[in-house]
């Protein structure tokens, strides 16, 4: 019995090898400590009172559900505490930083103990088993953070990622400091012996940083610290999802009094790390729109006006030029440590840009009418559509066939995407599916969706549900991840859609009974944005094209896959400023060495058919998986693909 005892004092003896803690303090030391400490929490809350109270007198989210309450919990979870995003994306600096955050989370406790102390009650004792424990549990996390921070701190002051910005923020190196004194002097009570002066000493310089870096978080980019594990909880359920407006009165975003509470709350989260301009295709194509630019307009415009001014967003503090340049291709949202929802911003200001005509362009004008008049967004006769059918000896759907095959505008109007439609029906016809297409076909509205403009795409939106209320469609497939994504999310402000799926998952849930081919080419694959980062289909695709060839991928691929240029109405938006977005992507196609470009979408298709061309003299060729797989079919069955 006296051996264990005398075992367990040796073990709590040990654990406090070398820590030190101050002994008491005298009456004006615990009122300087304070005054001081006072000072710092009211200068925190100064400021942070007058974020809270932007954020809250913002108008409510009218959309807004908490549940489910499973989904945010995962979210905060896997997002915040395990920083998972944060470090698959950057893995060196986001380790470094995910090292910081996880040592503020187990100073936490050390540092109520620090306050307790200077008042004279500390309630975790380094000779005590728990005490000890996390003294020293709290000090191999103060090493890794001390690390981390010296690394970024060189990172951002030497190596400069361009991304972060080209000026450096001293304010930022300046919380570095503190952040590395705050670990150093906790750090340094383990080596100081018993001098009473050198303990009370360290543990004022410890005081001092913590009571500086205090009251400067609201003040800049470190605001995030306190508000971030809030908006990845509160954000919006879907990706990239558009909120619907509430009521005739809601133009979109326009003022400051439409700002609402959750894009108000995302304004103030953003940490500035540039992700979202690292990804975006337009930042990285000489073009003005830069997403990290965007949100931190709202957060100016919040900080100089507040939300309940009626001066514009668009202005000052906003671009209009940069908001068009937005392909909607989600990278800049998928990218976001804080759960930043950057398109329905953008969109929701493009509303407000279309709604009260301060958005003028020539070519959105010719797109809005072209799908006012004829429906379909290339402003073509539907009787061009309907000879397409009769040429092809389409079936009309009649609610007996499994499957309602929709054209869309590619499909039905654009030679290309004809192909693509016809070795699609090739597909099925071999597999014994039955299907038909629609005798009548409108837009499903996704360039008018994404441009800001409701009203055009309402009326389309109405006209197409109640065509399939009629025809009795219940299972559509379809060859454009937009006109996917469009019907499976945004219809269902206005109805719901049937069920309906891309034809990369039709195809791969039939593989087994598809011809497995190999022509010994190699096919690199692009991943559509809507297809990938909107809908989540990755492997699909590559499934169906590994029957016919090597698969490879480009640099940059799946989650992380760099747009065609192609979204959120700009292919019928006419030149663009500074580099092709095509012709940057089609370059890294190209450089593979792959003899196949594998597309998945009709409007990727048609954007590389050009810069393909113009980035190699001997180009690989451009092929959707409906045409690579339709080419190893029996010569007899393929016939329709070729004509």
């Amino acid at each position: 019995m006296f051996h264990l005892a005398g075992l367990s004092r040796l073990s709590i003896a040990s654990l406090a090898i070398g820590y030190a803690e101050p002994v008491g303090f005298s009456r004006w030391e615990i009122v300087l400590f304070l005054v001081l400490a006072l000072a710092s929490l009211s200068a925190f809350f100064a400021r942070f009172s007058k974020v809270l109270v932007r954020i809250f007198e913002s108008k409510k989210d009218p959309d807004f559900r908490l549940s489910p309450i499973a989904r945010r919990v995962w979210d905060f979870v896997w997002e915040v505490m395990c920083q998972a995003k944060v470090i698959k994306e950057r893995p060196l600096p986001g380790l470094a930083h995910a090292f910081v955050f996880w040592g503020f989370c187990a100073f936490a406790l050390v540092t109520l103990n620090h306050f307790a102390t200077g008042v004279g009650f500390p309630f975790l004792r380094s000779r005590t088993w728990v005490g000890g424990f996390y003294f020293w549990f709290a000090a191999a996390f103060a090493v890794l953070t001390a690390v981390s921070i010296a690394a970024l701190f060189v990172r951002r002051l030497f190596v400069r990622p361009i991304w972060l910005g080209q000026k450096v923020s001293y304010e930022s190196l300046f919380i570095a400091f503190l952040i590395l004194a705050l670990m150093v002097t906790y750090l340094g009570a383990f080596y100081v012996g018993a001098s009473p002066g050198t303990i009370k000493a360290l543990w004022w310089a410890h005081t001092l940083a913590l009571l500086i870096f205090l009251p400067l978080i609201p003040h800049t980019k470190h605001l995030h610290l306190v508000l971030s594990p809030v908006t990845v909880f509160l954000k919006r359920e879907g990706f990239s999802r558009i909120p619907p407006l509430a009521g005739d009165e809601d133009f979109g975003m326009v003022t400051g009094r439409d700002l609402t509470q959750i894009a108000a709350l995302q304004a103030y989260s953003c940490v500035e790390c540039g992700r979202c301009t690292e990804h975006c295709p337009a930042a990285n194509t000489g073009k003005v729109l830069n997403p990290k630019e965007v949100i931190l307009g709202l957060r100016g415009y919040l900080n100089e006006l507040g939300p309940k001014s009626e001066e514009p967003l668009i202005g000052k503090h906003e671009s209009l030029e940069a908001l068009f340049q937005c392909t909607t291709c989600g990278s800049c949202e998928y990218q976001c440590p804080v759960g930043i929802q950057h398109l329905p911003m953008i969109i929701g200001m493009r509303r407000g840009a279309v709604n009260t005509g301060v958005w003028e362009d020539d070519y959105g004008t010719k797109l809005f009418l072209a799908l006012e008049k004829n429906g379909n967004a290339l402003g073509l006769s539907s009787s061009e559509r309907d000879k397409f059918i009769a040429k092809q000896q389409f079936p009309i759907f009649d609610g007996t066939q499994e499957y309602c095959l929709w054209l869309g505008c590619m499909g039905g109007y654009d030679p290309q995407g004809r192909e693509i439609i016809a070795s699609f029906a090739r597909v099925m016809e071999y597999l014994g599916t039955t299907y038909g297409v629609m005798k009548k076909e409108k837009c499903t509205g996704d360039p008018a969706r994404r441009l800001g403009n409701d009203l055009v795409f309402q009326t389309l939106v109405e006209e197409n549900l109640r065509n399939f209320e009629q025809n009795k469609v219940k299972r559509i497939v379809s060859i454009c991840p937009h006109c996917v994504r469009t019907m499976a999310e945004d219809w269902k402000e206005y109805g719901v859609a049937p069920e309906i799926e891309h034809h990369s998952e039709f195809m791969a849930r039939h593989q087994s009974r598809l011809p497995n081919k190999d022509t010994g080419e190699t096919i690199v694959y692009h991943d559509p944005c809507y297809l990938g980062r909107y809908r989540g289909v990755y492997d699909q695709p590559r499934q169906v094209l590994a029957l016919s060839g090597t698969v490879i991928d480009p640099p940059r691929a799946r989650e992380r896959s760099f747009c065609c240029g192609a979204g959120g109405g700009l292919a019928f938006l006419g030149e663009e400023q500074g580099e092709r977005v095509s012709h940057n992507r089609a370059k890294e196609l190209v450089e593979t060495g792959a003899q196949v470009v594998g597309v998945a979408c009709p409007f990727c298709n048609t954007m590389f058919r050009d810069a393909l061309g113009a980035t190699s003299e001997a180009p690989p060729k451009l092929l959707d998986i409906a045409q690579i797989t339709a080419l190893q079919l029996p010569q007899k069955v393929a016939a329709r693909a070729d004509g």
